[in-house]
């Protein structure tokens, strides 16, 4: 019997290449992006079920990360007003619980370490999280980017660092302290491809970073502070977001309006499918979770989101889509409540 990549990896890695059944219970999220921001919650049957206010202005772009979620608890940034709005899903819907200033205006968010991490446009902070939700409204550290030109794209959490990727062909680690804050100065990763263009999505796991080299049409495997390998998107154009999901990394493929199915191992980058799976507009952000993938295209005056189930082997089957009438920024999967 004859196996493609991605079976093979799943008999190979087992366990850890299971892919959940999908969570019908979970709740997608994006934000308006207005300049009177909202964040827009959506049920897995793509109905809107909620809409809150963020208390922070929108206006966002170029970006990926815009939203992140951690359990329960997800951030937004408000570009417009330099802040991120921190939503907690309960059994009632989601409810605001704070709004924390940021030092630059942000552009992209993770969690990791205890911390809440802020990209802005010139910066990257760390605040910690006192017990379970509190995110400290005081920054424990701060550090200026090493082009800080404004192309800051997005920010990733690695095993006693950050990643981070600026669209003008810059991709740097942050160290962290022990108790989780930013520290020193960025350091560039070496080996970056000499023909390196538009680095802008990236995704984290462990040690590992899959970065997008959008404008190259490639993804670059960056570990211990070096691009170990590079492997070319092929036919889809500008792969500018990534999510990873078991052996499987998906890349939202903006011209294309595509996304591409690749399986990770090792130092090794194979695409398995180059397109996965077809959208309507040209993706600008993308998520896994639950068993699930939502993908976005933020396009003006009409974005669209899409809600895929994920099968054994990575296959993508489209559940749902909804026709917003906003240019929409960042996607995240909530999960369902116990």
């Amino acid at each position: 019997m004859k196996f493609s990549i991605a079976q093979t990896l799943f008999l190979l890695i087992g366990g850890a290449a299971a892919v959940c059944a999908a969570d019908r219970n979970a709740l997608v999220v994006t934000a308006s992006n207005a300049t009177n921001n909202q964040l827009l919650v959506y049920n897995t049957a793509g109905q809107l079920v909620q809409t809150l206010s963020t208390q922070g202005q929108g206006g966002v772009s170029g970006n990926a990360g815009g939203i992140q979620a951690r359990g329960y608890q997800v951030a937004v940034v408000n570009f417009g007003s330099q802040s991120v709005s921190i939503f907690e899903r309960r059994p009632n819907g989601f409810q605001l619980s704070q709004v924390v200033p940021a030092v630059s205006s942000p552009v992209s968010v993770a969690f990791g370490n205890g911390h809440l991490y802020i990209l802005g446009t010139t910066k990257v902070e760390s605040h910690r999280i006192d017990g379970f939700l509190h995110v400290t409204t005081a920054v424990d550290g701060v550090v200026t980017l090493l082009k800080a030109d404004n192309s800051a794209a997005q920010v990733g959490v690695l095993d006693n660092q950050l990643i981070i990727a600026e669209k003008s062909n810059m991709i740097e680690t942050v160290n962290l302290l022990p108790g989780g804050a930013v520290s020193g100065v960025p350091t560039a990763v070496h080996n970056i491809p000499a023909n390196v263009d538009t680095p802008f999505g990236l995704v984290t796991r462990g040690d590992n970073a899959y970065v997008t080299i959008a404008h190259a049409d490639e993804i670059s495997l960056v570990r211990n502070g070096a691009v170990l390998t590079t492997t070319p998107s092929v036919t889809q154009h500008a792969p500018c977001w990534a999510t990873l999901v078991g052996p499987f990394l998906y890349t939202a493929n903006s011209p294309s309006k595509s996304i591409s199915r690749y399986a990770v191992y090792g130092q090794k980058i194979v695409q398995d499918a180059a397109v996965a799976a077809q959208v309507n507009g040209s993706p600008t952000d993308i998520d896994t979770g639950g068993g699930l993938l939502a993908v976005i295209d933020g396009a003006s005056p009409v974005s669209h989101l899409s809600i895929f189930t994920l099968d054994e082997d990575g296959n993508l089957a489209l559940q749902s889509a909804a026709t917003i009438n906003a240019a929409i920024n960042g996607v995240a999967i909530v999960p369902s409540l116990p």
